[in-house]
């Protein structure tokens, strides 16, 4: 039987594309009142044409004074789902300090950001899901060339946990996500900026055991889960969805 999710506010960021935009417009499909967010404007508008569920709203989730108003604005929020985030390709020899604090900047600070704006309202709701999108590789697998992407991604599995030890008492829920590689804009971007996309795309598709990629659809199922009262009684936890990578 599939959750109703009717009644329900969800804020996520990174929704013009990718995991982000499916994670929207799932949430919206199940009846959710969904803020869907994006520093690419024209990207998040043409989400919020899916469905008149979906509203959509520039921000840089980067610009701290952008988050407060933002939230400041909105109405109730439920369900926040960060996902934004940033794939470096390199290790520590590549990663100058710049690099490093652009991966925390985008993939972890943000989530932060976020949540602290977001969480004191969910405190007086007494009620809240946050789904924070991390990845496999993170504190549950080290992969080449991940440096910072994979330090990022294991910061945000340490806050999950620390968000939801700290506030379970007070109805607030706090999961993470650790896809494997998932089909996207950004992951056709790398693939092509390796001068060769086909034999990019083989080496990815070959580092999973099921033989293929993740599509954005598959972890919004995960994220509609983690939303929605059916996972009521789970939180601080990271869930692998990475067609059997981590076995």
């Amino acid at each position: 039987m599939e959750q109703t999710l009717t009644g329900k506010t969800a804020l996520v960021t990174a929704a013009g594309n990718g995991i982000g935009r499916a994670s929207a417009t799932e949430l919206a499909r199940r009846g959710a009142d969904v803020i869907a967010t994006d520093i690419d404007g024209d990207a998040v508008a043409a989400v919020a044409n899916t469905s008149d569920r979906i509203t959509a709203q520039r921000l840089d989730v980067l610009d701290a004074g952008a988050v407060e108003t933002l939230i400041a604005a909105s109405p109730r929020i439920d369900i926040l789902v960060n996902c934004a985030g940033w794939v470096h390709d390199g290790t520590i020899l590549d990663c100058g300090e710049d690099v490093w604090d652009r991966a925390f900047d985008l993939n972890a600070k943000s989530m932060y950001r976020i949540t602290r704006a977001v969480l004191p309202a969910m405190l007086d709701n007494g009620q809240g899901s946050i789904v924070n999108i991390a990845s496999i590789v993170s504190s549950e697998k080290g992969a080449p060339r991940r440096f910072a992407y994979g330090a990022s991604k294991a910061a945000i599995i340490g806050m999950t946990k620390a968000i939801a030890a700290d506030f379970v008492k007070q109805g607030i829920r706090c999961n993470a996500i650790c896809p494997g590689t998932v089909q996207s804009p950004s992951l056709e971007e790398r693939l092509t900026a390796t001068g060769d996309f086909d034999k990019a795309l083989a080496a990815f598709k070959d580092r999973q055991p099921m033989g293929r990629l993740g599509t954005p659809e598959e972890i919004a199922e995960m994220v509609c889960y983690l939303a929605g009262d059916m996972s009521a009684f789970t939180t601080g936890q990271a869930f692998a969805v990475d067609g059997g990578w981590s076995i």
